[in-house]
């Protein structure tokens, strides 16, 4: 019996499902039923029921899967207490993020932060709001930015978060068609014109969507469903308007941005963390980072200033 097995029976027990396990562990899914069939051999009992579609713990399952997360938590501990023996020349931390900071503030964090402590791995969760704040109490994620207010009082175990920074949404444009447009519109002139929106389970997706019902008003929309890469690249190809975060213009010279008026929308962006586990030495730097990063972005002469402002936590 090693760890990668007991991971390996965690996440089938976790998701149900072989293929999704396999692919949230990077593996291959023969690989993953090698691990599972062999761990049963070795204790000698079946681990789960296979049903086409569908798996779930057997008696002997349901036995395991406490000891298997325990055991699991206490070697992520030890982990941990040697990283920091170590201090910052090894190590991991596990940054969790909303996709629209994905390609903001966290590509910008993840590039300094690599610059100054090269031997720290890295890792990456692309989600939701509150599927990040799940996986930080299953102890999945060091840290994680969520940009939508979420009940942290039902949660086990308790999180911590730090409000790092408000941001305006904007509306933008390709820079092809940016005089046509202006320098500023109305959500109902946003709604006349043809839209390149999110698909439904972003965060934005949901804000901008209350925004329009709240208004009344019923967007022509000419691309649905999209990404926010895809999203950048329909606008710079003049395919329509789109609401987004002000810092996805970073590194954005064919789009420009028109600031958004009747209503002004904007969202604060925090940093959550686990309340009952002491962070690592890395983990530690990469909030420092991140602090750092925002403040940079928020900074006096940048083009961003006008429409990120630094809160107190930040």
């Amino acid at each position: 019996m090693n760890l990668e097995q007991l991971a390996s029976f965690v996440e089938v027990a976790d998701t149900g499902h072989f293929t999704k396990a396999a692919a949230a562990l990077h593996l291959a899914q023969p690989s993953l039923s090698r691990q599972i069939s062999t761990l049963e051999k070795e204790l000698g009992a079946e681990l789960f029921h296979r049903a086409r579609g569908h798996i779930t713990l057997t008696a002997a399952g349901e036995s395991l899967l406490p000891t298997a997360r325990r055991m699991l938590a206490d070697a992520e501990a030890i982990r941990r207490d040697m990283d920091e023996l170590a201090g910052l020349r090894t190590g991991r931390v596990r940054l969790g993020a909303t996709p629209t900071l994905c390609v903001s503030l966290v590509a910008e964090a993840l590039s300094r932060f690599h610059a100054d402590h090269p031997g720290i791995e890295l890792e990456v969760m692309e989600k939701g709001s509150r599927e990040l704040v799940e996986a930080l109490g299953q102890g999945q994620l060091d840290l994680a930015l969520i940009t939508r207010t979420v009940d942290l009082s039902a949660l086990t175990p308790r999180l911590h978060t730090q409000e790092v920074l408000r941001e305006d949404l904007v509306v933008i444009t390709s820079a092809d068609h940016w005089e046509s447009v202006g320098d500023s519109i109305t959500l109902a002139e946003v709604a006349d014109r043809p839209q390149v929106v999110f698909h439904h389970g972003y965060d934005l997706r949901e804000a901008t969507s209350a925004a329009f019902d709240a208004a009344g008003l019923d967007p022509s929309v000419v691309v649905e469903g999209a990404e926010m890469d895809a999203v950048l690249r329909f606008v710079e190809r003049g395919l329509g308007l789109a609401i987004v975060p002000a810092m996805v213009l970073v590194d954005r010279p064919r789009l420009r941005s028109i600031r958004l008026t009747d209503p002004h929308l904007s969202r604060t962006v925090s940093l959550a963390s686990r309340a009952d586990v002491r962070a690592t030495a890395a983990a530690s730097a990469m909030e420092t980072t991140i602090f750092d990063t925002a403040g940079r972005l928020a900074a006096e002469g940048t083009g961003l200033a006008p429409y990120v402002r630094l809160l107190p936590g930040g």
